[in-house]
């Protein structure tokens, strides 16, 4: 059974459930460490393709959890009955794949979502914005490239975790990561000046992506503890 690497470790962190669902999960290494490590009682695996399905199962049944994890076939929140998971993960996935997911999920999407996209987090904070979720804890995992890792709830009002902030800044970057000036953010926030200045031009989307990664670099430089 392989270990998590840095990126699912982090969302283990996020995750505390009675029954958690793990769509895509491919090896079933997160669902399986959920179980063991008491973050869930149950959990839901569901993949829609035979070869992730198969290898799914078989990490499953070698780690002895047939009998709290339920492997399934279907797309996305398909195979799941509205209500049945507190809350539900995708990771190693694009953030237009991960959104293209949650517009097909309807009433089966728990509450909670835990999100872990391999590029532009953005998209996934200016969803949750329009969907009514708040953003209430993310996290940066080192690896081939910085992971950002979100958890989201479902909730009335405006989210309070982009008060006070840039918007721009805050939906690109995190609000929660941007209060913490994090090390891995800052590094990523400078890395975006410099590839960004010599591209900014007044009307240019580069220009708008710059101001975002200035007021992020001020904030952060003005937060710092």
């Amino acid at each position: 059974m392989p270990t998590l690497d840095a990126r699912l470790e982090a969302a283990l962190h996020l995750i505390r459930a009675d029954v958690h669902a793990d769509i895509g999960s491919d090896h079933a290494a997160l669902p399986v460490e959920l179980v063991r490590r008491g973050h869930a009682r149950r959990a839901v695996v569901v993949e829609l393709t035979p070869g992730p399905l198969a290898v799914a199962r078989g990490a499953v049944a070698r780690a002895g959890l047939t009998d709290r994890i339920d492997v399934r076939a279907g797309d996305g929140f398909a195979p799941l009955a509205p209500g049945e998971a507190d809350s539900a993960s995708m990771t190693g996935m694009g953030a237009r794949t991960i959104l293209g997911i949650l517009a097909r999920a309807g009433e089966t999407a728990p509450h909670a979502l835990v999100l872990q996209p391999n590029d532009a987090p953005g998209l996934l904070r200016a969803w949750a914005l329009a969907h009514g979720h708040h953003l209430v804890a993310e996290r940066l995992a080192a690896g081939f490239w910085t992971y950002p890792v979100l958890r989201f709830e479902r909730c009335p009002g405006p989210d309070p975790a982009y008060a006070g902030l840039s918007r721009a800044a805050a939906v690109k970057y995190g609000p929660h990561l941007l209060r913490a000036a994090d090390p891995l953010l800052l590094a990523q926030v400078r890395a975006d000046v410099a590839r960004l200045t010599p591209l900014a031009r007044p009307g240019r989307p580069a220009q708008d992506e710059l101001v975002a990664a200035h007021d992020a670099l001020e904030w952060c430089s003005n937060h710092r503890q």
